[in-house]
């Protein structure tokens, strides 16, 4: 998606030869490095002087886009359990486009930043909903392709969004680069409400109530209980009082729910371990984009190194990010192909990005960390289709969410003060580019391991669950047969996805 933000230093200080200077640095983001919005340079600096926003103010409106997607994404993901998620996606997307409107006619600096927050959560609707819709409705032989292409629009956005902004606010007022976005959004909105909605497997095709319990008995919840809140409903429905109780034990419920659905996921051992991967690659991929342009400047001189970086950085994120989606459906899409290519693509990109900072000569340095960029943006497909594939089907939406938050509040969003702290220690932007690029290695390790816990795994248990154990409930059965739902007799006895 197209947004209007971004993360900005904006002081230029003189530059001796010790000195570290302050760049006017674009961060531009890449596909996993981060879903925040791409830098439009010229509506920033005007939202800037219209509001009179400080650098800490700034830099405050990034963090509100963030903490929307954060606290939301868990949340859609929950949802998914009681209402249909692509309606859910239609809220989300009717969010993102009012807020974004919001945006444009914005009067001072908190009614900017209360939007973007709300911009951050009608994004979160995507980022958890939208890969498992993907990957149910993708060609079995091109599943990680089609996982591809939806995790290179990130990149592409980012670079769309250079262009876009800079056209409009150089040409027209602010403003209009976020009414524009709204209005080119608002189609989509309206389509996710009227055409018919897609299910997801593992969620049953049925409204929010009959969804909720039938969810509900899947993941093993006790049949007894939900009749006597369905009864409770019925009876009850007449008295104030008691409806607002049943609201109550309902949340309770779905909070309890969420609870029981987050330790079970906690529990896969395949998901942690790529999750742990995840966060080890976004820790530094985060860090480029942030110091990559000042260390560049510092260490090979470019006079444009913002331009360089943020170039390098997308096209290698659009080329990577689909490369690595049609290399593993040709290795065969399977959870230890996908750990393969994962540990050796990020082990061989490391020693390319390495070996570049090594080099004095700058045309060598781009050279080689071009080819060390295309490596590691080819993890993108792979490691969400391990995020969707090691955990059963009514769990994909959250374990989208949760990787999502992990990598962000371990990752990338620590990472650039941790490494300012070790450049303020040693002196050294070589240096301190090689540490940090190191880190690839341990990713690298992570996911070489996640193929070793996934070895005893079955191959057949990749993304369907077998085996399941009776649940003798007349009425719900009743309730199946008349809607036509699956309702599941047995419970999966898959080594890979134990319920």
């Amino acid at each position: 998606m197209l947004s209007t933000s971004s993360n900005r230093s904006d002081d230029v200080v003189d530059v001796d030869q010790n000195s570290q200077p302050n760049l006017p640095i674009q961060q531009s983001k890449s596909q996993s490095l981060s879903h925040r919005p791409p830098p439009l340079a010229e509506a920033e600096m005007a939202t800037r002087g219209d509001f009179k926003l400080n650098n800490f103010q700034d830099g405050v409106l990034s963090s509100a886009f963030m903490v929307g997607l954060l606290v939301a994404s868990p949340i859609f993901a929950s949802l998914a359990k009681s209402h249909n998620p692509f309606r859910l996606i239609g809220v989300g997307l009717s969010v993102w486009t009012f807020a974004t409107a919001g945006c444009g006619s914005s009067f001072d600096f908190w009614s900017i930043a209360i939007c973007r927050m709300l911009v951050g959560v009608g994004e979160a609707s995507f980022i958890s909903l939208a890969a498992p819709f993907i990957d149910d409705n993708a060609p079995v032989p091109q599943k990680t392709a089609w996982l591809s292409m939806f995790y290179m629009c990130i990149p592409t956005g980012v670079a769309l969004g250079y262009v876009y902004g800079g056209v409009v606010g150089s040409h027209l007022n602010w403003r209009y680069a976020f009414w524009g976005e709204a209005i080119l959004m608002l189609p989509f909105a309206v389509l996710a409400f009227v055409i018919k909605p897609l299910q997801l497997k593992g969620f049953a095709p049925a409204e929010s109530g009959k969804a909720q319990v039938v969810a509900s008995v899947s993941e093993g919840s006790e049949a007894s209980n939900l009749n006597d809140h369905v009864s409770e409903d019925i009876s009850d429905q007449a008295s104030e009082r008691s409806i607002k109780s049943i609201g109550e034990s309902r949340f309770l419920n779905q909070l309890s729910q969420f609870s029981k659905d987050t330790k079970d996921l906690l529990q896969e051992k395949v998901y942690v371990v790529n999750v742990l991967g995840y966060i080890a690659y976004n820790f530094v991929i985060g860090a480029y984009s942030y110091w990559g342009p000042k260390a560049g400047y510092n260490i090979y001189h470019m006079s444009n190194a913002d331009m360089m970086f943020g170039g390098v950085t997308i096209v290698c994120g659009i080329v990577g990010t689909i490369s690595g989606g049609f290399i593993l459906d040709q290795m065969g899409a399977t959870i230890s192909n996908a750990f393969k290519l994962l540990s050796a693509a990020t082990f061989l990109g490391a020693i390319f990005c390495l070996t570049a900072f090594c080099l004095s000569s700058l045309y060598g340095f781009l050279a080689l960390f071009t080819v060390g960029e295309l490596l590691v943006f080819a993890t993108q497909a792979p490691v969400n289709y391990v995020c969707l594939h090691s955990v059963k089907p009514s769990l994909r939406a959250l374990s989208m969410a949760i990787s999502t938050v992990s990598i962000h509040v371990f990752g990338d969003v620590p990472s650039s003060p941790l490494v300012g702290v070790l450049q303020d220690h040693v002196n050294n932007w070589r240096k301190t580019t090689l540490a940090l690029t190191s880190i690839f290695f341990l990713a690298a390790g992570i996911w070489f391991v996640g193929e070793a816990v996934r070895g005893g795994d079955l191959e057949g248990c990749d993304s369907e669950i077998v085996q399941l154990e009776p649940v003798n409930v007349k009425w719900l059965d009743e309730l199946g047969k008349e809607d036509g739902l699956f309702l599941p007799e047995s419970r999966c006895r898959c080594p890979l996805n134990p319920c």
